[in-house]
């Protein structure tokens, strides 16, 4: 099994919650997989434990990822409780030890280790401390400049461009582009992650007219990702399109 190629011209293809199209989603083989291949960046989402670790899932249970076998909420309970847990492969079985839930340290260094951006998604909202400590923990691996934050919660991409005027900020928006998102998106500075269902050309022409960059999720259909290739749209991510 391997990835489905698209003529990507001038877009820069992103790895969604790693190579999730082949690997177990959000986990260090899934990162490794993407980082071995040409994709630009590699996305993948974070959340805080109890006890204040910053894991990577997607949601705030490990219910499906675990194939149902173990329903524990990341947040409401320590990383003890989840960094033992063996995932399922994606054809079910749990012969590999590799498959588990990482810690944000971990996708940052892989990310570092392959010259990848990091496409870090921030679920839910964030305290302004929780924040920081992630800034923290990425300009640790001195690896703060490859990182692109993305997050469907205004107030995270707000809070986050008072503190770092020059990075890489995208808002994650599911539905139109309605003139207050591009009034925030104006006067915070911040790039567009938008459902890729909701691009035309008109929408990518004005919103680089305003200095806008365009991010669209989830395509994994080749002839959607070239036409959005063909609107000059800036990134694309996917599951298994590079």
């Amino acid at each position: 099994m391997n990835t489905i190629k698209i003529d990507s011209r001038q877009t820069r293809m992103i790895a969604h919650r790693g190579l999730s199209g082949i690997e177990r989603e959000n986990t260090n083989p899934a990162f490794v997989a993407a980082g071995n291949r040409s994709y630009f960046g590699i996305e993948t989402d974070v959340h805080k434990t109890a006890d204040g670790q910053y894991v990577i899932i997607h949601d705030e249970t490990t219910r499906r990822v675990s194939g149902e076998a173990v329903d524990i909420n990341v947040e409401e309970n320590p990383y003890d409780m989840v960094s033992g847990l063996v995932l399922p492969d994606l054809d079910g079985s749990r012969v590999r030890q590799d498959i588990r839930i990482p810690l944000l340290t971990d996708y940052i260094k892989i990310c570092k280790k392959y010259e990848k951006v990091g496409v870090l998604e921030l679920k839910n909202r964030f305290e302004g401390e929780d924040l920081l400590k992630i800034v923290e923990i990425i300009r640790e691996e001195n690896y703060l400049d490859q990182v692109i934050f993305i997050s469907f919660v205004p107030e995270n991409c707000i809070f986050l461009r008072e503190k770092l005027p020059e990075q890489p900020i995208q808002l994650l928006l599911a539905g139109e582009v309605a003139e207050e998102i591009r009034a925030m998106l104006s006067e915070y500075r911040l790039d567009l992650d938008i459902y890729h269902e909701r691009v035309n050309r008109e929408l990518v022409d004005s919103l680089h007219k305003a200095g806008v960059k365009i991010n669209c999720w989830t395509c994994d259909n080749k002839e959607q990702a070239e036409a959005l290739v063909d609107m000059g749209v800036d990134f694309i991510t996917s599951n298994i399109l590079e």
